[in-house]
């Protein structure tokens, strides 16, 4: 049982609005298509992230979190830029000025915190609080609210994955996926390799959330009931550390994915993301396989570029 190589095993990425953002452990690549067809190509080095300014911090069981922080700077700035695509290059697209997409931003991951704490964490409380009078014990409460806390993830995914606009997002998850995983089956980074691959992936993060809420059943099930106000900031508390742990049974999983007790840590994320994939088009491959292809070439020995850049790699596929 061999592990993934390091030069692919650490590529990742994620979906974007009408394209596919690829990272490798120095630069990251974001591939668009414009609404005319075209795909727009922007490369990067990452800039200098936590644990790169702090190795102190780069422990297992330490290092998990600031990844975490680090992946997510990574998105928002890649969700920010493909949607100046689509802003830019789309007649019918009102432009807006810089201070109010920052305000719109700051507004929705507020307003999406908000609404992730009372789905996650108050209203499991409230609907489980009645089962003392049946004579539940703490633990047994506690242990719903997890398994409500999982159904109302699954639900919630199943539902806004209806949206049509959403679909296409979560098609070029899967387009994400089967690149990554071309790589990582085939060393090859094409349309034909990817077509052929599942479009589920070990080291996706609907494992890795799905993965933080089986394991916060088990850890938040023995710390009592103590009254709403004392127990959200609690459990928010404990998620780090959970994230934590979390993040390396997935890493050490997606290293050693063949092996039975991977499949079997991963087997509920993998199910899972049959919900936030979906089959992609051979265009959307297209765009996956544009980001793979670049990162992988900057980070592989080809010269780094001296500035951000916007570059046409394709014409629109069928043209």
């Amino acid at each position: 049982m061999n592990p993934q190589k390091p030069a692919y095993w650490r590529y990742g990425g994620q979906a974007v609005i009408e394209g596919v953002m690829m990272r490798s452990p120095r630069y990251f690549a974001i591939a668009c298509r414009k609404p005319d067809g075209e795909i727009i190509l922007h490369s990067e080095p990452i800039e200098k992230t936590i644990l790169g300014k702090l190795q102190f911090l780069n422990r297992p069981l330490l290092r998990g979190i600031f990844m975490l922080i680090d992946a997510l700077a990574l998105g928002i700035k890649s969700l920010h830029f493909s949607s100046q695509v689509q802003i830019q290059h789309d007649p019918e697209i009102k432009p807006v000025s810089k201070p109010v997409q920052e305000i719109a931003i700051g507004a929705s991951a507020l307003g999406g915190f908000a609404i992730g704490i009372f789905l996650f964490f108050v209203l499991p409380t409230l609907l489980t609080d009645w089962l003392a009078r049946e004579g539940w014990g703490s633990v047994a409460r506690n242990m719903v609210d997890g398994g409500l806390r999982i159904a109302i993830f699954l639900l919630y995914i199943g539902l806004i994955g209806l949206m049509p606009d959403i679909r296409r997002v979560f098609q070029y998850h899967g387009a994400e996926h089967k690149a990554i995983n071309a790589l990582e089956e085939e060393g090859a980074v094409s349309v034909e390799a990817a077509r052929r691959q599942t479009r589920l992936h070990p080291r996706c993060g609907t494992s890795f959330v799905l993965l933080v809420l089986i394991l916060s059943i088990f850890v938040f099930a023995f710390l009592g009931r103590p009254p709403v106000y004392l127990r959200v900031p609690m459990h928010l508390a404990l998620l780090p550390v959970i994230a934590s742990l979390t993040y390396e049974i997935i890493r050490l999983a997606g290293m050693y994915k063949g092996g039975f007790l991977a499949r079997v840590l991963l087997a509920p994320g993998l199910w899972t993301q049959y919900l936030t994939t979906r089959e992609p088009t051979d265009d959307q491959i297209e765009v996956a396989v544009a980001a793979l292809q670049r990162v992988r070439e900057l980070e592989e020995g080809a010269p780094a570029p001296a500035e951000s850049h916007e570059v046409s790699v394709a014409e629109p596929a069928g043209a």
